[in-house]
């Protein structure tokens, strides 16, 4: 607390701020600050008050010791001076006698008399004071059910009653009735008493979140997977790390356990690791702990024991370390409860959680299903092809010769054999085979070299690429292979004409596939360098080939695999000039070096490279705009690939086939050879084919046929694939696309869930991501949590985000859209003066990179909401607002700015309306909306701007008609505005029309 409060006044105003916090330290510390403020004014309301806002922060705040001592002062000034408590102040004072006996509850160093003595002091009290003892008898089941006694009885006398004021809520009632039925083990009650809860119907500080906690297992015992799968993502988001709420967290994680979801339990583990130092609650703890034992178990029975785990803090643990640790101490709560109750009741109930088997084998949970092997250290595994392999020899000399004759074939084997070689050479005692036809110890190393070049130019690292092949070319010049030689020399020659230039992002597509994607629109998402940038790299990659070309003329006798590389590197190379710079000059060279490496590769009927120059010459086509041509070509290749191979090129193939489908707006054809290339692909080592890129192309396929789920399914596999091959940053774009789809398709809880788990990533929480990437991330969970009526949490996300987004001086239009959202979701939660604050920056933003329809938007939705919820005390305000829109209006026009809907004065003119509407001025709400009317003009064929004309008829009709008191004025309005709407055939449109125009008559 800054200052402490001078006068009651500031006092009650930093008690109503306080209020607003969540529960945690923060509000626990300024509540006793509050208390010793309140101390310095002898004045004793203002005491109760302070004392009431301190007992609230401990007992939600998990700090169970401290809520008794609070409310044993409060009790002492109501014995003193009951004058004090009025009507209110009592009624809080008799309801939190609840709070105290729970409190006790879950002390056990608190003797068992002592919790039957308070018990007797409250039901002497209620009687004393003339209170129904429902309440009473409800604490008193309550701790029978805690003890382990017999409860029928406290049950009935409790149940039996009708209820009181100070009755526990419907909700908390519900659920401990719920819990009596699980408890003796009728789930079909159990769960048709929590139906209130669960449908939300019924609510508190605490439900459903409580209730959910509890309900799951019964579900799944019930057979409905699903709604335990819907209540579980929402249930989870309203109880994590809240200490309060600890017990709650560990049913979550015991129901990923029990589901098969073990990897989703660790990463909320993981989420929820300062529940291990912050609940003082011990029955809370022991619930948290309990749940924590039985995922843990579980993870180590599936043989995962030494997996990281998130635990205590000061040491790192593993899934088996910390099993110990918990299993200890957990073990000792349960033994101090029974100890002060006299039952065993804790240890049975912690054994009978611990021992419950799984109750279905897999149970999808979160769009990003990931198993333990998937987060464990090791590297990630290559997918198992599905044919069967030539067997690797063990003979060393074998294994050499069958590397490269793989090598020259393009076969995908061949990068397991150069793996194996590698890991042979590099061993301390290594000897090279003395075999002429193995040859030297350089052209091994050599070819080594070659192959680590191949695949750290796959990774976009062309500077290290080019001196790897140089470096090859020189070994293979020592071994007497000229040939191999000069295409080493060519491959650095392509490399060092794809090294970025500065600024640039290095991400290039092989112009044998990439290049379709570009022309069929299918881009991966990747920025364009800039056109300078651009034609430097054209001008490298011209170069490079006029050096490849004497190059390869100055090369003796090469063998014809090798000749066939050179010529497919020159083809390469001015394929990638021509994506580069897309000029129509650059497309006939393209197509020439094609045919002769057509020509060449079949005369010595070299498969790989007629197939490698039908795909270039291909891409070429579809790049020039001639995407029939390119089909065509593609149509012949798979024909000879399917009757001469290579098979590997297969999937590709397809893919590329896919690709150009969609490009020609046939989405089902491209499905079809997308999945056919999916299904092939699985034959294959997995770097054969971008299966990756083959999900993604899928899910936009599907979004093209109306399949928004599947398309959902092949987003999160596509980034799934990226993830595990290391590229990171595609991986969260993808998942990022996923999210927004996910909230699109109105699956709030499972675009939360993703989002929450890509944010918990130790690099993204490391800052190491993209800080845009991550910002879009998290503006999307924002916007998820708005539509899943979170809105404090929101609130607070969009804040923080526009706050980091004001220093993005490369960007002030991000900036005024992220401070824009953030405008308007304050003024949903009646914070104008911080709205205000932020329309600020949003318009000084805009001012440097507009962004029009954003800002009006913004300005007119904060004009409403503060009519809406202000009246006429607000209209001065929402005019200003307004005035703003209008600028921004005329700025539009001036810039000939066109809004992707009605015009920016057209629906300036429909707010001006409401919201005069809502203060109170209808003349100057009719004669704005008689002005968007005249904007809009008639309705056409278009059924949305039937609907948008019909609802502001409606709303003048309403306005003339009901507030103004002229129905002989609106009713022949409607009824012109009906008849037009049915000549039109927008029957739909018509039905709010009639309705009013028969109220008004009614009224007449």
């Amino acid at each position: 607390m800054p200052t402490a409060p001078q006068n009651t006044d500031e006092l009650y105003q930093a008690l109503e701020e306080n209020d607003r916090r969540p529960y945690g330290r923060t509000r626990t510390v300024t509540a006793e600050e509050l208390v010793d403020a309140a101390e310095q004014f002898a004045e004793p309301v203002p005491l109760v008050h302070a004392l009431f806002e301190l007992q609230e922060a401990y007992t939600y705040g998990s700090e169970p010791r401290k809520s008794p001592v609070v409310f044993a002062r409060l009790l002492t000034m109501f014995d003193e001076q009951p004058d004090v408590f009025d009507e209110r102040r009592r009624h809080t004072l008799f309801w939190r006698f609840k709070w105290v006996a729970n409190a006790l509850r879950v002390l056990p160093e608190i003797p068992l008399g002592a919790l039957h003595q308070w018990l007797t002091e409250m039901r002497d009290r209620y009687e004393k004071a003339g209170l129904g003892l429902q309440p009473y008898y409800g604490q008193a089941y309550q701790l029978a059910a805690h003890v382990g006694e017999d409860t029928t009885l406290a049950y009935e006398l409790w149940a039996g009653r009708s209820r009181t004021r100070l009755s526990d809520c419907e909700a908390c009632e519900i659920c401990e009735r719920a819990l009596h039925h699980l408890a003796a083990g009728d789930d079909e009650r159990a769960l048709d008493a929590w139906e209130p809860v669960l449908a939300g119907k019924e609510s508190c500080q605490e439900e459903p979140a409580r209730s959910v906690s509890y309900a799951l297992l019964p579900l799944l015992r019930d057979g409905r997977a699903d709604r335990a799968r819907e209540l579980h993502l929402a249930g989870y988001r309203n109880c994590r790390r809240n200490p309060s709420m600890a017990g709650e967290v560990g049913r979550h994680l015991e129901f990923c356990a029990l589901t098969g979801n073990e990897t989703r339990g660790l990463e909320l583990l993981a989420e929820n690791r300062n529940l291990f130092g912050e609940v003082d609650s011990p029955l809370d703890l022991f619930d948290f702990l309990t749940g924590v034992e039985v995922l843990l178990q579980r993870v180590e029975l599936l043989g995962h024991g030494e997996l990281p785990a998130a635990g205590y803090t000061g040491r790192t643990w593993t899934v088996a370390g910390l099993r110990t640790e918990v299993r200890g101490r957990a073990d000792d709560l349960a033994a101090r409860f029974d100890a002060r109750n006299g039952t065993t009741a804790h240890t049975d109930r912690r054994r009978a959680r611990l021992d419950r088997a799984p109750l279905v084998d897999a149970l999808e949970l979160t769009l990003r299903t990931r198993g333990l092997d998937e987060v464990a250290p090791a590297a990630p595994v290559a997918a198992t092809p599905a044919r069967t392999a030539a067997a690797v020899p063990d003979s060393l000399p074998e294994l050499i010769l069958q590397a490269r004759a793989l090598d020259e074939l393009g076969h995908p084997d061949a990068k397991g054999r150069w793996a194996k070689l590698h890991t042979l050479v590099a061993s301390r005692d290594y000897t090279h085979p003395d075999d002429p036809a193995v040859g030297p110890l350089a052209r091994l190393r050599a070819d080594l070299l070659s192959d680590e070049a191949s695949r750290t130019g796959e990774k976009d690292e062309y500077a290290e690429a080019a001196v790897l092949h140089e470096e090859a070319a020189g070994l293979y010049d020592d071994a007497g292979v000229p040939g191999d030689a000069a295409v080493a020399r060519a491959c650095a020659l392509l490399a060092t004409a794809q090294i970025p230039a500065e600024g640039g992002d290095g991400g290039e597509a092989t112009a044998a596939d990439g290049g379709a994607a570009s022309a069929a629109g299918a881009t991966d998402g990747g920025e364009v360098e800039a056109a300078d940038g651009a034609g430097a790299k054209a001008a490298a990659l011209t170069a490079a080939h006029a050096s490849m070309v004497r190059l390869h003329e100055e090369t003796p006798g090469p063998a014809p695999y090798q000749e066939a590389r050179l010529l497919r590197l020159r083809a390469t190379a001015l394929g990638l000039r021509l994506q580069m710079s897309g000029s129509e000059e650059h497309v006939a060279p393209v197509l020439a070096e094609a045919e002769l490496l057509h020509a060449f590769a079949t005369r010595h009927d070299l498969d790989g490279q007629i197939s490698g120059a039908v795909l270039l010459r291909a891409t070429t086509h579809a790049l020039s705009g001639d995407l029939p041509a390119a089909v065509t070509g593609i149509d012949g290749l798979l024909d000879r690939l399917k009757t001469h191979g290579p098979a590997w090129h297969l999937p590709r193939t397809l893919a590329l086939r896919g690709r150009l489908q969609l490009a020609l707006q046939d989405a089902r054809a491209a499905r079809a050879d997308l999945t056919e290339g999916l299904r092939l692909a699985a034959d294959w080592p997995a770097d054969v084919v971008d299966a990756a890129r083959l999900h993604s192309d899928l899910a936009e396929a599907c979004m093209h046929l109306g399949s928004p789920d599947e398309a959902l399914r092949h987003l999160t596999r596509s980034a799934e694939l990226e993830l595990r091959r290391g590229s990171r940053t595609d991986a969260y774009c993808s998942y990022s696309n996923a999210a927004q789809l996910c909230l699109d398709l109105g699956r709030v809880e499972d675009c939360i869930a993703l989002l929450d788990s890509l944010l918990a990533e130790p690099d993204v929480a490391a800052g190491e991501v993209d800080d845009r990437l991550v910002a879009q991330l998290r503006l999307t969970r924002a916007r998820a949590l708005h539509a899943g009526q979170d809105l404090k949490v929101a609130v607070a996300e969009l804040v923080a985000l526009a706050a980091e987004s004001a220093g993005w001086e490369d960007d002030p239009g991000s900036h005024a859209m992220i401070a824009a959202e953030a405008a308007v979701l304050l003024g949903e939660s009646g914070e104008f003066d911080r709205a205000r604050e932020a329309v600020d920056q949003a318009l000084a933003a805009h001012a440097r990179s507009p962004r029009y329809e954003q800002l009006s938007n913004c300005l007119r939705e904060l004009a409403r909401l503060r009519a809406e919820q202000q009246g006429p005390d607000g209209l001065a305000d929402a005019l200003a607002l307004l005035a703003d829109a209008g600028r921004i209006a005329d700025e539009a026009r001036a810039a000939e700015y066109e809004a992707r809907g009605r015009s920016l004065d057209t629906v300036l003119a429909y707010e001006h309306g409401r919201v005069n509407a809502y203060a109170g001025e209808y003349e100057a709400a009719l004669a704005a909306l008689e002005k968007a009317l005249a904007l809009l003009g008639e309705p056409g064929a278009e059924e949305d701007q039937a609907g948008e004309w019909a609802e502001c008829v409606r709303l003048a009709g309403a306005v003339e008609g009901i507030y103004l008191e002229r129905p002989a004025a609106a009713l022949p309005r409607l009824a012109a505005a009906v008849s037009r709407l049915n000549a039109l055939g927008h029957t739909g449109e018509t039905e709010p029309l009639t309705s009013l125009a028969a109220r008004l008559r009614d009224e007449e």
